[in-house]
């Protein structure tokens, strides 16, 4: 049975297209400290309403405050957006093995999201700027359907300072307006240089996981070193 604690709804922003990015506080409650693996989830739940699963978007660490990015369009969600600040919402304790983050150390690091898929992923790429030497080479392949559907697109710019590259495609351009990489993330790791060891993180819509996989698989990464979060 799920064990619900009300958290507090501290800060509320637009994250992209679709999406709002969600700080809850809990210091009111027992599971500060409780997050302590980036990929693992949360359930949450607001009288009314069904419950649902989201990915905690923040680096574990003893902090009371967590961070979640929350897709429109379901009643669940729609009215997280519209719980006003100070709101209470009841979360669970956080669940799932996470990505095996100390399995990276020294190693070089893949990231794969698409769309709200980036949110684990967050966790973990803020999980190795606290320490980014412990790291070899980390690369972020970060898919979406349009040029501002990108969540986090505040935080490139330091984690390229941290030498995580981001690279970024989108599969719905409009014309004119992105000049950037095109189509999906699976057609772009050609030229990605795969050392022994290498490890690689996904999540996102399953026909990118799935394209994915079977690049990485192809070009001889074998698959006890490609890791989902659940």
């Amino acid at each position: 049975m799920t064990q619900w604690h009300p958290a507090t709804l501290v800060a509320r922003s637009p994250a992209a297209d679709g999406l709002t990015d969600l700080t809850l506080d809990l210091s009111e409650t027992p599971l500060r400290g409780a997050h302590r693996h980036p990929g693992q989830y949360v359930h949450l739940r607001l009288p009314g309403h069904d419950e649902g699963l989201f990915a905690l978007a923040s680096p574990p660490s003893s902090s009371a405050r967590w961070d979640l990015l929350v897709k429109d369009g379901s009643p669940l969600t729609d009215a997280l957006i519209q719980l006003p600040l100070g709101g209470q919402v009841d979360v669970s304790p956080p669940e799932g093995q996470g990505f095996p983050l100390e399995q990276a150390r020294g190693k070089d690091l893949l990231l794969f999201a698409t769309g709200s898929g980036i949110s684990p992923i967050r966790s973990v790429i803020e999980s190795i700027r606290r320490e980014r030497a412990a790291y070899e080479r980390v690369t972020l392949y970060f898919g979406v359907r349009t040029p501002t559907s990108f969540a986090y697109a505040r935080d490139f710019e330091a984690w390229e300072k941290a030498s995580i590259r981001v690279i970024r495609t989108v599969s719905q351009p409009d014309a004119g307006s992105w000049q950037g990489l095109t189509g999906y993330v699976q057609a772009h790791l050609i030229e990605e240089p795969l050392r022994p060891g290498t490890l690689a993180f996904l999540c996102g819509q399953r026909e990118m996981v799935q394209g994915v996989m079977k690049a990485l698989r192809t070009r001889g990464l074998p698959e006890s070193a490609i890791f989902q979060n659940f």
